[in-house]
């Protein structure tokens, strides 16, 4: 297999990996708890706010680390 042929694969992946985040994304916009979690992080002080999403960013590590796991499953096959 040329190198030419690898880099156009690995960037078909890439594309197709990036499409199904983005429906991910486009979906979970829609959600109502889409990003307010109860481990959510929001504080006040004055004018100045700042917004953690903990409990987002776990979850979505954990759906991202089973995504990936199941493609290069089915990759190896």
């Amino acid at each position: 297999m040329s190198p030419l042929e690898t880099m156009g694969k690995m960037l078909l992946m890439f594309g197709v990996i990036f499409l199904v985040l983005g429906l991910i994304l486009v979906t979970l916009a829609k959600v109502p708890l889409g990003g307010r979690l109860s481990g959510d992080i929001h504080l006040r002080l004055g004018n100045a706010s700042c917004y953690l999403p903990l409990m987002a960013g776990i979850a979505l590590s954990i759906l991202a680390t089973l995504v990936l796991n199941l493609i290069l499953w089915l990759v190896r096959k």
